[in-house]
């Protein structure tokens, strides 16, 4: 059987795109959403707890549907570029009443998951409103905190499922391309993470950054079935230096090449970030299935930025 295409670590042989023509066949009037559930099911395609890869299988189908491999029926909505369809985050009313106080007088905080809970449009429309990127819905494992003082938001942070490929890092955990397909999902990318413009408090930011890094695992494991071991970010140098990450022990590891992982060319495309990781574990390497390359160092606590030590 030969391989047509990979898509998201799947292998897809002609044999697969002939049970999948089959499947559409035999049901004429079923809908893409539904199309892609039952694949799932019948490659027992799931996400560690268990739930259907339902988005990733779309994306899959839609693939081998532009490819011309197979026919999916027509969609639902026919979606365009237009800003009225893209989804918004909606308007809610946000206290914005200066916070000037010590860390000390702002204890205790209190960190709240709220991805599918009725405070996450409170979440959404911080972002949206106050967040130099704006508000993204992620797709794929994802988690949403906010942190409180009192009844006042003092932090927002947004956890997703880590990049695809990010030379440094794959470098720097030492692992194969088998090994990245398969323990990818044990990172976390930190691709929000915002302290409102009227909280005024020095050192809280690296403050919740060291709070996360021991209250995500345990949600992670809860509710997706598998911990994390090793966390990410990306932080734009011509805006930022990363001062609260560093603070909170993060390392730099290097820089992007300024091309998502679908960039059809070798040209740059967006802008060049620093990449900051932080491994949760010593062992994270023997976890993510990597070896130590040669020259680099064992942990994050031999990393050294000039004169200053890291760790």
């Amino acid at each position: 059987m030969s391989v047509i295409l990979t898509y998201r670590g799947r292998s897809v042989s002609d044999a697969d795109v002939a049970f999948l023509r089959t499947l559409i066949a035999a049901h004429p009037g079923m809908r893409r959403r539904a199309i892609s559930q039952e694949v799932c099911r019948a490659w027992d395609w799931r996400q560690s707890n268990g739930a259907l890869k339902d988005g990733v299988c779309r994306g899959l189908l839609l693939a081998l549907h532009r490819a011309g491999h197979l026919e999916l029926p027509p969609p639902r909505i026919q979606h365009t570029n237009r800003p009225e369809w893209r989804r918004r985050a909606a308007d809610v009313p946000i206290d914005r009443t200066p916070v000037r106080v010590s860390l000390g007088e702002l204890k205790p905080l209190v960190f709240r998951q709220v991805r599918r809970t009725p405070e996450e449009p409170l979440f959404n429309a911080l972002l949206a409103q106050h967040h130099e990127l704006g508000y993204v819905q992620p797709v794929g494992e994802q988690l949403k905190y906010l942190v409180y003082a009192g009844d006042r938001v003092v932090a927002a942070l947004a956890w997703s499922s880590s990049a695809h490929g990010l030379s440094c890092r794959d470098e720097f955990i030492g692992w194969s391309v088998e090994a990245k397909r398969r323990n990818r999902h044990l990172l976390a990318y930190n691709s929000r993470f915002l302290i409102p413009p009227w909280v005024e408090v020095p050192h809280l930011a690296s403050h919740v950054l060291g709070r996360m890094t021991r209250l995500l695992p345990v949600d992670w494991q809860r509710i997706y079935g598998h911990p994390v071991c090793f966390l990410e970010t990306f932080v734009d140098p011509t805006r930022h230096r990363g001062t609260c990450y560093r603070a909170a022990n993060w390392i730099v590891l290097g820089q992007t090449f300024g091309r998502g992982h679908r960039c059809p060319t070798m040209k740059p495309n967006r802008p060049v970030k620093l990449v900051l990781a932080l491994p949760l574990v010593k062992s994270f390497r023997e976890l993510l299935g990597g070896c130590r390359a040669q020259g680099m160092p064992e942990s994050r606590h031999e990393v050294e930025y000039g004169s200053h030590r890291i760790g």
